[in-house]
């Protein structure tokens, strides 16, 4: 008759999953077993996406390399090969 009951029971099935009429997809949620008979589900909050950089920005943090090696190719191949 109707998709899911009035009242909040639910099933597992022989995968172990459940349908929690609440929840949309991508959702994401904290298992808590508080006893053996007692599971509580807690929806995680998804955080916000920094801002991306701009095209300037990105260019400026290139030009200024901040991981430049500190040696050239050949110093670190001798320091790295066996002789």
């Amino acid at each position: 008759m109707w998709d899911y009951p009035t009242m909040p029971i639910t099933t597992a099935d022989k995968k172990k999953r459940v349908v929690i009429p609440a929840a949309r997809p991508g959702d994401v949620f904290d298992i808590q077993q508080q006893s053996e008979d007692r599971v509580v589900l807690v929806r995680l909050v998804k955080p916000k996406p920094k801002a991306r950089l701009s095209r300037a920005e990105v260019l400026r943090a290139i030009a200024s390399r901040p991981l430049q090696p500190k040696m050239n190719w050949f110093e670190l191949r001798r320091l790295t090969r066996e002789p």
